[in-house]
């Protein structure tokens, strides 16, 4: 704002001898917008200004800028040193050097940094007007710059102020802690996301830490009297207007209560304010939260930290909240509303009134801002990095997260950084917080020239190509998802309250339902239970209307009373979460995947409701046909941990939603028929790998006793890991080697290899990893937990009186190094080969293995009348024991037995060798394959033993005992 003096002496001096229009046109026909101005008399004569003045260049911003020109008539002496200081990007050091040599020795400490403060303004405002229009400076340099100016405002402002009230109140002490108290400056909304218009309020917040009161001076304040003095002294350096004009205009309303509210508050009040009264907009605000005055002091560090411990649980959630949608979709109708109030009167000027406000109208600045939230409020609880507060960061994160397409992420970048520059230069006009495009015609040609447009209807061309795709984004991103719906037939709750038991079975029976009684009962259960009845209003609608879709879905389903069975033990699980009663609320093609994950596997169904969070999976309809990249997949979870650093629950959590992440999408795959048997244990088999490697490097991290960056430790996995035949609920087969010299090499990769398990097995908020099972040692239970490399070599090759017995040499078979040192599991792998290639006796071979396997089927006894799949004879072990011993007793003459390749490729191999009938390998093969499929199956449909029919694979056992009998000469 320009004070009357300067205006005055505008008015008087005379020196702008053309409109603002003709000296942009002046300007442009120069040099073309963008690039030097060659024709600097020109534009000297257009503004008014003496080419002298300028040091000999044209200064857009003096052609462009009513604000500029005025400044420049009241300081001669800016022309030159614009001109001078433009030519580099502005910086802190700069700012901070300029305040030294405008600030004067004064008896008036807050007047003088109050004057050096506005004067520095100008010419920040000057030089960065200058380089933006001559398209030397980013968005980003701009933002950068005015934020740069306000944190160096509050904070010399602040130190100002805080010595010149010492003699009379002293400084501020904390009741309990005994320290000098600081004041904590906030800065919200663009200033703390690093995004600062070149003439926009900054939005702040006091707060400090302990009351209290001062001591030192000559009188005694409470804390919080003092620090209400402090900001309102603050505020006046900042926002009077002067002679000299201001330095930013202050908004204060974000604090608690807004105006009503304390201006200056403890953390105390802020925190039972967040708990008790914190509001939905409030999250959004506070995600831009950041302290911007001095954190130089240990007091105001900690301070600041305890502050980010504070708000960090009120605005990130730590489950998925979808409830954020509705929130922002309510208040971006007010918003909308006020911005079309506002930009009402300006429709009979010929604007676009529905594009007027370039912040607040449709496809506008907030409403991008509000599609990059939408994925910080959603998602932010559980991954770190979508904390970020600039607008263009999380969009850029949010498409490497895979949850916003790099076309629309483009689009929204695109129409965000236009969008501010267009705001930029509607307010270098006249240093003025708009957002509305000009009415006048002189005004609308010199703002499109300022863009780079050759007229006005060029500029909103240009707006209407960029803002359509974001109001069309943020329409399908926000639409109420009732809209257009038909109405769903309303069994719930009607049903459940109603008195008269023979009409509602009615109504069930024609909805598709066999047990009515029964499915009535439960309905007027869960009507009547504590849990429903504690819902909000809100969450109880939305209980009410998914319950109706339910029985809807369900009643479709050829096991319609199952499949509602499974979704009411569902809802019972996640009711008390509004979040997800509202992500499907949301989102209705969730609901149905959900209907159909629920009617296609018992197990799928107990593993959603024991993880609801993996409802977020469902939205992802590439899920269903993405093939995951492992080692992308590595990155992305090291770099999320390593944000976590030092968080070892939080690290632990996400580990484990990852693993139900990617478990979730494989099953999705699964039970939509688009993967084998073979592949689900592939993918499977390299997830854990996959998070093997990662938990290692982060366990590895968090030992105080390491000793080197990166330990010389690797994971063997044997059983179904380590023959790649792993389930959605196998345990993991693993042994732990290391080859270190260091004295102290045990006892480290002990408490490593330790740690390393209660990570991988412990119970969190987000479930468990893996069961583990390190039995397969050498020596067993009773062996070390982590065996040196030449430990396990001698152990292996029988060298020594320590020595493996056969069975450990048949678990060799199906062993591979998994995780850890790749150079070691190299060194492990050549071992292996050897051990396997060892000269054997056959029948000494023979018995060891038929005697092993009685031994097992002893420890198996099966009593029913089914066949076990697994354990009975011709089943899957018969299988295995006999592919095992074909590799022991033959590699030494055809070593590429030694492959880990499945049993069925072995088999295969084996008969194409000649070892065994090559027909009777491929059924039995055939045989292997049938039951792994048969018995994956009763695992996906809740059975924990895989037992079928005995004449539903009468022929492959047979086939499995022939190949026996051929092998080991027995039945």
């Amino acid at each position: 704002m320009t004070s009357p003096d300067i205006a005055s002496s505008q008015a008087g001096a005379g020196r702008h001898a053309a409109d603002a229009a003709v000296a942009v046109d002046a300007a442009t026909a120069a040099s073309g917008l963008g690039g030097m101005a060659s024709g600097a008399f020109a534009v000297a004569a257009a503004t008014g200004l003496d080419p002298a003045d300028c040091g000999g260049h044209a200064l857009y911003s003096a052609a462009a800028s009513h604000y500029v020109r005025r400044v420049m008539q009241a300081r001669p002496e800016l022309p030159a040193l614009v001109a001078q200081a433009s030519a580099e990007p502005l910086t802190r050091v700069w700012m901070e050097a300029r305040l030294a040599e405008l600030r004067q020795p004064a008896a008036d400490a807050e007047q003088a940094i109050g004057q050096a403060l506005r004067r520095l303004r100008a010419e920040v405002m000057c030089i960065v007007i200058e380089r933006d229009l001559r398209g030397l400076a980013t968005l980003a340099e701009v933002t950068g710059a005015m934020t740069d100016l306000a944190e160096l405002s509050i904070q010399h402002a602040l130190a100002t102020l805080t010595e010149d009230m010492a003699p009379t109140f002293g400084r501020p002490v904390g009741e309990h802690s005994g320290e000098v108290q600081e004041l904590i400056v906030v800065g919200m909304g663009k200033l703390g996301g690093r995004e600062l218009n070149v003439s926009s309020d900054i939005d702040l917040i006091f707060l400090y830490d302990e009351d209290g009161d001062t001591a030192g001076g000559q009188r005694s304040l409470s804390n919080h009297e003092y620090f209400t003095r402090l900001g309102r002294r603050l505020i006046s350096v900042l926002a009077e207007t002067t002679a000299d004009g201001y330095v930013f205009r202050v908004d204060m309303r974000l604090r608690p209560n807004g105006d009503a509210g304390p201006l200056a508050c403890s953390l105390g009040m802020l925190e039972e304010y967040l708990v008790v009264q914190g509001r939905e907009w409030e999250r959004y605000a506070w995600i831009k939260g950041r302290v911007v005055s001095s954190l130089a002091t240990p007091h105001a560090q900690r301070t600041a930290d305890q502050l980010a411990r504070l708000t960090t649980p009120f605005v990130f959630r730590r489950y998925l909240d979808y409830g954020v949608i509705a929130a922002i979709r309510s208040l971006h109708a007010q918003i909308r509303a006020e911005a079309a109030k506002r930009s009402g009167g300006l429709a009979g000027h010929g604007v676009n009134q529905r594009s007027a406000d370039i912040k607040l109208g449709r496809g506008g600045i907030r409403e991008i801002e509000f599609m990059a939230q939408v994925f910080q409020l959603i998602r932010g609880g559980q991954d770190l990095a979508l904390r970020a507060r600039p607008t263009l960061e999380v969009l850029a994160i949010a498409v490497e997260r895979g949850l916003l397409p790099a076309g629309q992420a483009l689009q929204l970048s695109d129409a965000y950084r236009f969008l501010r520059q267009l705001e930029h230069r509607l307010q270098y006009r006249d240093d003025a917080q708009t957002h509305h495009l000009p009415t006048s015609e002189q005004e609308q040609s010199a703002v499109a020239r300022m863009m780079g447009c050759a007229d006005w209807p060029a500029l909103q061309a240009r707006l209407a190509e960029l803002q359509e795709p974001v109001a069309q984004q943020f329409e399908v991103t926000f639409s109420d998802p009732e809209q257009g719906q038909p109405p769903a037939e309303t069994l719930w709750p009607a049903l459940a309250h109603g008195e008269d038991e023979e009409a509602p079975c009615a109504r069930l029976a024609q909805a598709g339902y066999s047990d009515c009684v029964g499915l009535l009962e439960r309905l007027r259960a869960t009507a009547a239970s504590p849990r429903y009845r504690a819902l909000s209003e809100q969450s109880r609608a939305r209980f009410d209307l998914l319950v109706n879709r339910a029985l809807d879905l369900a009643g479709r389903q050829d096991d319609a009373d199952a499949t509602i069975a499974r979704f009411l033990d569902f809802f019972d699980a996640i009711s008390r979460r509004a979040s997800y009663l509202s992500l499907l609320s949301e989102y209705p093609q969730a609901m149905e995947r959900v209907a159909h994950t629920l009617h296609a596997s018992r197990w799928a169904a107990t593993y959603l409701t024991r993880h609801p969070q993996l409802l977020d999976e469902l939205l992802d309809a590439e899920a269903l046909a993405s093939v995951p990249d492992w080692e992308a997949f590595r990155a992305r979870l090291g770099e999320r941990l390593l944000a976590a650093h030092g968080q070892v629950e939080a690290q632990m959590d996400i580990l484990r939603r990852e693993h139900h992440a990617e478990t979730f999408r494989v099953l999705l795959q699964d039970l939509h028929g688009r993967l084998t048997v073979e592949q689900i244990a592939d993918r499977l088999s390299d997830l854990a790998d996959a998070m093997l490697d990662v938990t290692l490097t982060a366990v590895w991290q968090q030992l105080p006793m390491r000793h080197r960056d990166t330990p010389r430790f690797a994971v063997i996995a044997y059983g179904r890991l380590g023959g790649k035949e792993l389930g959605y609920a196998s345990d993991l087969d693993i042994i732990f080697l290391h080859d270190d010299d260091d004295d102290g090499a045990a006892e480290i990769y002990a408490a490593y290899a330790r740690r390393l398990i209660t990570w991988l097995t412990s119970h969190t908020a987000a479930g468990m990893l893996f069961d583990v099972d390190t039995r397969l040692r050498p020596n067993g239970a009773a062996g070390l937990l982590v065996t040196s490399f030449e430990s396990f070599r001698r152990y292996q090759l029988r060298q020594g009186d320590n020595t493996a017995w056969v069975w450990e040499h048949q678990a060799l078979t199906r062993a591979r190094f998994c995780a850890g040192d790749r150079e070691l599991g190299a060194r492990f792998e050549r071992l292996r080969e050897e051990v396997l290639c060892q000269p054997r006796d056959a029948d000494t071979l023979r018995q060891d293995i038929v005697a092993m396997r009685h031994k097992v089927a002893e420890g198996h006894p099966n009593r029913s009348d089914r066949f076990d799949l697994k354990h009975d004879r011709g089943g899957m072990v018969d299988i295995e024991f006999t592919v095992q011993y074909l590799v022991l007793l033959h590699s030494r003459a055809h070593p590429e037995l030694t492959r880990n390749a499945g049993n069925i490729a072995l088999l295969r191999m084996a008969g194409q060798l000649g070892l065994i009938d090559a027909t009777l390998a491929e059924a039995v093969g055939d045989a292997y394959r049938t039951f792994r499929a048969r018995q994956h199956k009763l695992r996906l449909d809740g059975q924990d033993q895989a037992r079928v029919p005995p004449q539903t694979i009468e022929a492959q056992a047979r086939d499995v005992r022939a190949l026996w009998q051929a092998v080991f000469g027995q039945d």
